[in-house]
């Protein structure tokens, strides 16, 4: 047995069992906040929503299923690090180009870019050191990345499923904004909801124009 298999099934084997069991937690209690609070996430237009829930589904499924292999006797967890990564990699190019097709007035490009940045970020490091692992299952140091890894991956799926069903907004940029005074997300919100609640009232379908009616004539009054 290897170097690092002797770690995983050691000193390892503790940690990628509670990244399973917190990530299997996890994705549990996102599909049940996410089927009984609206919370702030209607706020947002939908193809946004719908792409927060899947990279906060995906975050969490990275832990788990990474820390999962990882537990497997004689395993090289950098085969299913690799792979996933480039899975979401895939993802993440998929989330842009949805929000990319979004009309600009309600991208958020902003948050958006901080989600896709995090996620580009984590699953970079994951296929580097996936590959290192690949190559030579006897580097710890990349062993520890993909560990430091599965833990960042949890934390975004966090804030992303808080973002979905919280009050408001956790990002940096969000909180300084309120500390100043500046609701980063007010116009935006109502902006949604307004063509939202449009929409709910039209069945879907376009208002049509109403034609200006013709000026009334006036009466002449007869005097008596």
């Amino acid at each position: 047995m290897g170097r690092v298999s002797v770690m995983v099934s050691g000193n390892y084997r503790d940690f990628f069992v509670v990244i399973a069991t917190s990530a299997a937690t996890l994705i549990g209690l996102l599909f049940v906040a996410m089927s009984v609070s609206g919370g702030r996430a209607r706020d947002h237009p939908q193809v946004i929503r719908e792409f927060r829930s899947a990279a906060a589904l995906f975050s969490f499924t990275n832990a788990f299923t990474v820390s999962l292999f990882g537990l497997v006797p004689n395993g090289n967890i950098g085969y299913p690090a690799a792979i996933i990564s480039v899975i979401g990699i895939l993802f993440t190019a998929a989330g842009v180009r949805t929000t990319l097709a979004l009309p600009t007035e309600i991208q958020r490009r902003r948050p958006q870019v901080s989600l896709i940045l995090g996620l580009l970020g984590v699953l970079g490091f994951q296929l580097f050191y996936g590959i290192e692992l690949i190559q030579d299952e006897h580097r710890h140091t990349a062993l520890d990345v993909i560990g430091y890894v599965l833990i960042t991956s949890l934390l975004i799926g966090i804030g992303r499923s808080w973002e979905l069903v919280g009050d408001r907004d956790t990002s940096l940029f969000a909180s300084i904004g309120f500390l100043v005074g500046h609701d980063p997300t007010g116009s935006v919100a109502a902006a949604a909801r307004a063509k939202e609640v449009d929409g709910a009232d039209t069945g879907g379908m376009p208002t049509a124009p109403v034609a200006p009616s013709a000026p009334v004539a006036p009466t002449a009054i007869k005097d008596p």
